[in-house]
């Protein structure tokens, strides 16, 4: 059986304390032994330097870790800096997305998406780093249409992505159908199922709507019934997701990537439900 691999994304701490807390829950979580750790990049690099700091933390503590690089907003001088930047402190894993666009920017910039990011990688360093790309099996948001956003997966993958991680979802049915379908285009490089432990029904919604994530209607009712009850909320979405996991590692699923939202109390839950 393949080695599977398990990681856990972060954003970058605003504060000393967010820094500190964020040492905590790496520490909790580092006792799974993940492939590694994540840390996000905000619109137009925004937080390039918090990035930088949060995963030369995680290594500093004898952990792997991948920054995340968005381009939509930037120049090819930005990004080179940035590739280079990332080079010189020993990295050689690499998250390349689009993004999103920074408030009140209406130009794309030089790149409009993330294929051409990962080309230039590749045209750039080489086979330096290991690069990670996204996939949405629900489809990205922005996407014209299935065929569409199949076929943008198809360009990144061919431009040289090493693998891929894809948006959170609650159907496993749409992840299996989109592994079949790249697998069908001889497309041969693992696709990790994103996964997004459920504590703030409120906070679900929104992240869901913002990124074309579905909450199934009966999950959605369910957690509505609830109301203000956080703790059947939190239990609801524990056997859930417990449940989802479950079932994508039963049935080949290469490992899973957890958005943890810079928590480690229910990842850490669904671990050990799940006995890994």
């Amino acid at each position: 059986m393949n080695k599977r691999n398990f990681s856990f994304e972060f954003f970058p701490p605003k504060t000393d304390e967010g820094m500190a807390k964020l040492r905590n829950t790496r520490a909790q979580l580092a006792q799974f032994k993940p492939e590694f750790f994540s840390v996000t990049f905000g619109a137009g690099g925004t937080t390039r330097e918090g990035t930088l700091a949060a995963v030369q933390d995680i290594r500093n503590a004898g952990l792997a870790a991948a920054p995340h690089l968005s381009c939509i907003g930037s120049t090819r001088d930005n990004i080179r800096a940035v590739l280079n930047e990332y080079r010189e402190h020993g990295i050689r894993h690499i998250v390349a997305l689009r993004g999103d666009m920074p408030s009140g920017m209406v130009e794309a910039g030089e790149f409009r998406y993330a294929n051409e990011l990962v080309s230039f990688i590749r045209a750039e360093h080489g086979a330096h780093f290991h690069i990670e790309v996204a996939a949405y099996p629900e489809f990205h948001p922005q996407a014209r249409s299935a065929e569409e956003d199949m076929a943008n997966f198809v360009r990144k993958v061919e431009a040289g992505a090493d693998s891929a991680m894809t948006q959170y979802f609650f159907n496993a049915d749409a992840y299996f159908r989109f592994v079949d379908e790249v697998q069908a285009r001889g497309i041969s490089i693992p696709v990790v199922p994103g996964i997004m432990p459920i504590s703030n029904f409120g906070q679900l919604v929104r992240f869901s709507d913002m990124c074309g994530a579905e909450v199934p209607r009966w999950l959605r009712l369910r957690m509505q019934a609830y109301m203000d009850d956080s703790a059947s909320i939190r239990a609801l979405g524990l056997d859930v997701v417990t449940e989802l996991c479950d079932r994508l590692l039963s049935n080949g699923a290469p490992g899973l990537h957890f958005y943890t939202l810079n928590q480690a109390g229910l990842v850490s839950t669904i671990w050990q439900r799940l006995g890994l």
